[in-house]
């Protein structure tokens, strides 16, 4: 495996087993960014920010879990995608009101740009509206 391909893989699980930045800062740089084409996340622009939101999203849906369907390393572009499937049942507090008992079952992809073996930025990639309707939050 490669080295940028292993960081990746270290990463991905930390951040969606809601480890948050303590444990996913060592495979990033310091000032990594984040960006996504999702309102829920428009106010998020670091990859420090994303990996306490996620960390915080597990509050709510303590069962969440992700089903990895893809990934893989682009060494030329010194970039890795994985793909995923986020799984969960709304059971604890959080959200927008009380427990929905509601489950989501959502699509999402990371493209990890690296500048050198560490992580500089992520774009998540996820249709957040659709997530927000399964859990009944929209």
């Amino acid at each position: 495996m490669s080295d940028i391909l292993e960081q990746a893989n270290l990463f991905f699980e930390a951040c969606e087993t809601g480890k948050g930045w303590e444990v996913c800062k060592i495979y990033c740089h310091p000032d990594a960014t984040f960006s996504a084409q999702a309102a829920t996340l428009a106010d998020v622009d670091t990859l420090q920010g994303y990996t306490e939101w996620m960390k915080n999203l597990l509050t709510p849906i303590p069962d969440g879990h992700y089903e990895l369907k893809f990934f893989a390393a682009d060494q030329e572009r010194k970039c890795v995608s994985a793909y995923a499937m986020f799984h969960g049942t709304q059971t604890g507090p959080g959200g927008p009101g009380e427990p929905t008992g509601n489950t989501i079952s959502a699509d999402y992809v990371y493209v990890m740009q690296f500048k050198g073996d560490h992580i500089q930025h992520m774009t998540k990639i996820w249709n957040d509206t659709i997530s927000l309707q399964q859990l009944g939050w929209a």
